[in-house]
């Protein structure tokens, strides 16, 4: 089926032609589909071009866990992939007994009560306490394995959905890629990290928008303290754009923090790239005259007025098909006014 089309310049090949010709007669074997057949096929000649590369034991230990980690997370996400997902950071070191672990309970429970889960990092504190209001049902446990400080919590602890890391970078990519939200709230260096490079992946688009809440104790500053940072630092010396601080919200209110969530997706439902063109799915078409009012609001990011579908685009397959879409000329760069569209597209459906 596929060995008759193996020729010694296809761009990514093993040295020894023999070589190509038997990994391609495996996937024959298998019957590995013939549309996800050139990624299998990539995936194993990158494994063995290493063996070509003379890998130290080191380099492969460290490629071979983390291909283990990143499959067995997908194998573990894939049955709840199209459940809403919020991911909560917040310190291992905050006493149960705390205001913000008492914040974190009441997130987790508020949040659950309207269908979403609950992801944390699986540790004690505030990751524990919302996964205690959460309850284990509702919630997925991404823990790290330390030598101090972390084990998995006891609300998460004998749940299939507990998956335990060797490396930050593979556990991060699961709270990040299955977040459709994500919440903070006061932590160390990992919360302020795990910040951070939200805002950054969202900023350079290698996240899509999704809304980020940073939830403090009642009456606290720790995230307005973060705020005036970014305002009085950041933004005056051009290290951010003054739009970008619109990435974030800031609340010391579990209701509104939830709300916050939940109305991001009253009307958008998600986004994806198709050629030139950034398509938005919707729940319900927008008004023409709200669809007039989004060209002229926002032409600092779109070089062109927005167009309404009422189903895919072409080059979008049959995904949702249910849903209308928003075709946006957008200059992928204005994310943070991106958000700000995302809020118009709610307000006004």
């Amino acid at each position: 089926m596929y060995t008759a089309s193996v020729s010694a310049d296809r761009r990514y090949h093993l040295q020894s032609e023999e070589a190509n010709r038997r990994l391609d007669a495996l996937l024959e074997q298998l019957r590995v589909p013939e549309a996800t057949w050139p990624l299998y096929a990539e995936m194993l000649t990158t494994a063995l071009k290493m063996y070509e590369d003379g890998a130290g034991i080191a380099d492969l230990k460290i490629a071979n866990a983390t291909f283990k980690e990143i499959r067995y997370g997908f194998k573990v996400f894939a049955p709840w992939r199209h459940v809403p997902k919020v991911t909560v950071f917040g310190s291992a070191r905050t006493p149960r007994s705390h205001p913000i672990s008492e914040q974190a309970y009441s997130f987790g429970k508020r949040i659950t009560g309207t269908g979403w889960m609950v992801m944390t990092g699986a540790g004690g504190g505030v990751m524990g306490s919302a996964q205690e209001g959460a309850g284990a049902e509702r919630s997925f446990g991404l823990n790290i394995r330390l030598p101090f400080e972390q084990e998995a919590n006891p609300w998460i602890a004998d749940d299939p959905k507990l998956i335990s890391f060797k490396y930050f970078f593979t556990r991060k990519l699961f709270l990040v890629r299955e977040a459709h939200a994500m919440a903070f709230l006061p932590g160390g260096f990992g919360t302020a990290d795990e910040a951070f490079e939200a805002l950054t992946l969202i900023q350079t688009g290698k996240s899509p928008v999704l809304p980020l809440v940073m939830l403090d104790e009642p009456g606290g500053t720790y995230w307005k303290r973060f705020d005036e940072f970014v305002r009085t630092q950041m933004v005056p010396r051009g290290l951010v754009s003054p739009h970008d601080p619109d990435l974030y919200r800031i609340t010391d209110d579990v209701e509104r923090a939830a709300a916050e969530i939940e109305s991001f997706y009253r009307v958008y439902h998600s986004q994806r790239y198709v050629r030139d063109s950034l398509v938005l799915r919707i729940r319900r078409p927008l008004p023409a005259a709200a669809l007039a009012e989004l060209s002229t609001r926002f032409p600092d990011i779109l070089s062109a007025p927005a167009e309404q579908t009422a189903g895919p685009v072409a080059g979008e397959g049959d995904e949702l098909p249910e849903l209308p879409r928003l075709v946006l000329s957008f200059n992928r760069s204005g994310f943070s006014r991106l958000r700000r569209l995302v809020d118009f597209v709610n307000e006004a459906g």
